[in-house]
């Protein structure tokens, strides 16, 4: 698997320097001049670890880094911040941060301290490894939540059409690439409409679940499924591709044709009825999503079946 991609957040030239020298021969680096301008990527691509250099100590810095650590999308999201060398301490109860570095041990501990975070980060079983997304704990963890402050809310279920097939002709390292860029494409679209108070899940394999308000929910779908279909074909062969499908062997062992890669979205929410638990409503968005899966193409359909609601 490919190294993370981390975030630097620094207006400091020779911090930048040194990171690029101890850190750009291992891994993807993105440098940025403040925290605000990184929040886009870090929406998007889902980062595995982000540096941000405080030896100013910019409050405004500490409120936006914060409040990004307090969405449960990126609470594990591991933070290292780069520190000054005044032995005063910043004030740790309002600073959300895994690890600190001080300027001077930069040279000396920065490739060290990011490896270590890093892996410490990979062994949380809540993050998916592969996306980098929360996973079945926090996701269910999320949805009940949701239900408890009985808020209403909408709840998509997504998952690919003619995956295995495309895993079984062209590898597993190509099906991970689909998986990892469907899961930074549901994350970066849920959070370009909803930046807070959102969540994105990936339940495992081609399974992905996210929840958002109910007045953006169907404007979300509707762009999660037009830009999969325009990216995914990209991950063919050009003659596959021109076909529009690829043999492979189904699941009785017979030599089928299937075509491109789609995706499914079934989409409940909150008001329909009361529900008191995950898993009710869990499962109502699981039957929309199967019968998407009936229809031809990338889709989503929506629970509007009135009956659910309670008097």
């Amino acid at each position: 698997m490919s190294e993370p991609l981390l975030i630097i957040v620094s207006r400091n030239t020779a911090l930048k320097q040194i990171v690029e020298r101890f850190l750009g021969n291992t891994f993807s680096v993105v440098l940025f001049d403040s925290v605000q301008g990184a929040l886009d990527l870090i929406y998007s691509e889902s980062p595995g670890l982000v540096v941000v250099d405080l030896a100013d100590f910019d409050p405004k810095a500490v409120e936006i880094l914060n409040i990004l650590k307090g969405d449960p999308m990126f609470s594990q999201l591991p933070v290292v911040a780069i520190l000054s060398d005044e032995p005063e301490s910043p004030p740790w109860s309002s600073l959300l941060v895994e690890d600190y570095i001080r300027y001077s041990d930069l040279e000396k501990e920065l490739y060290n301290r990011i490896k270590l975070c890093i892996l410490r980060s990979e062994r949380v079983v809540e993050i998916n490894p592969l996306t980098r997304l929360p996973g079945n704990i926090s996701v269910n963890r999320q949805i009940q939540e949701k239900i408890n402050r009985t808020r209403a809310f909408g709840l998509a279920y997504a998952d690919l059409d003619n995956f295995k097939p495309f895993n079984d002709y062209y590898g597993f390292s190509r099906g991970d690439d689909v998986i990892r860029v469907t899961g930074r494409l549901i994350l970066g679209m849920v959070k370009s409409k909803q930046p807070r108070d959102s969540f994105v899940g990936h339940i495992g394999g081609d399974d992905f679940i996210y929840i958002t308000d109910l007045d953006v929910m169907e404007e979300v779908s509707t762009e999660i499924v037009t830009a999969f279909d325009r990216i995914v074909p990209t991950f063919y062969d050009e003659k596959d591709r021109e076909k529009g499908h690829v043999k492979s062997v189904d699941r009785q062992g017979n030599i089928e044709t299937f075509p491109i890669v789609t995706i499914s979205i079934g989409i409940t929410n909150s008001q329909l009825r009361k529900f008191s638990h995950y898993g009710e409503i869990t499962e109502v968005a699981s039957e929309m999503k199967s019968y998407a899966k009936t229809f031809n193409g990338s889709c989503f359909k929506v629970d509007k079946r009135r009956h659910y609601a309670e008097a």
